[in-house]
């Protein structure tokens, strides 16, 4: 039994009580991930499991066997930073930074449910093929991420640089 994380297989851990988050920051020493609440309310522990993004610190890991996790650290490639990354820099969307590896990755995965058609609480036409992903709807889907030090305009000036006007995900 194994799942992927950032491309690497690795073992589930013995213990099934053990929550993705404490493999991804105990046993694996990613530290981009965060433990805020521990409670799913705040959602600095975001991580994406084959795309879509969960909150790990309410996960077991060995219920993630055979799938692919990717953490923050695993979005760069080849010492590249993802665009939303490097968005987040442009941007100042972050100030203290630990809410920041789980709004990136939130907002990746909010970028996927666009592009698959999900709607939200705000979206206007819920029979329409696409979704347009305005400041609202932006701000709608990433609610659940919370930024509790003030960059929450960086935040969203990066994500819809990134990703408004867009179809694609990625």
């Amino acid at each position: 039994m194994s799942i992927t994380v950032n491309g690497l297989p690795v073992p589930l851990p013995t213990d099934p009580r053990v929550s993705l988050l404490d493999l991804l920051r105990e046993e694996l020493q990613l530290s981009g991930t965060k433990k805020g609440c521990n409670q799913g309310a705040c959602g600095a522990c975001t991580v994406l499991v084959d795309g879509q993004r969960i909150i790990s610190c309410l996960a077991l890991a060995v219920q993630y066997d055979g799938r692919e996790v990717t953490t923050v650290e695993g979005l760069a490639q080849g010492g590249v930073l993802h665009p939303l990354q490097a968005a987040f820099v442009e941007h100042d969307g972050f100030q203290c930074g630990y809410c920041t590896p789980g709004q990136i990755c939130s907002a990746i995965g909010m970028a996927a449910e666009v592009k698959r058609g999900v709607p939200s609480h705000v979206t206007g036409d819920l029979s329409a093929e696409t979704i347009a992903l305005d400041r609202d709807e932006l701000r709608e889907r990433m609610s659940g991420n919370l930024c509790r030090c003030g960059a929450h305009n960086g935040i969203v000036d990066a994500i819809f640089e990134v990703y408004a006007g867009t179809e694609a995900a990625e």
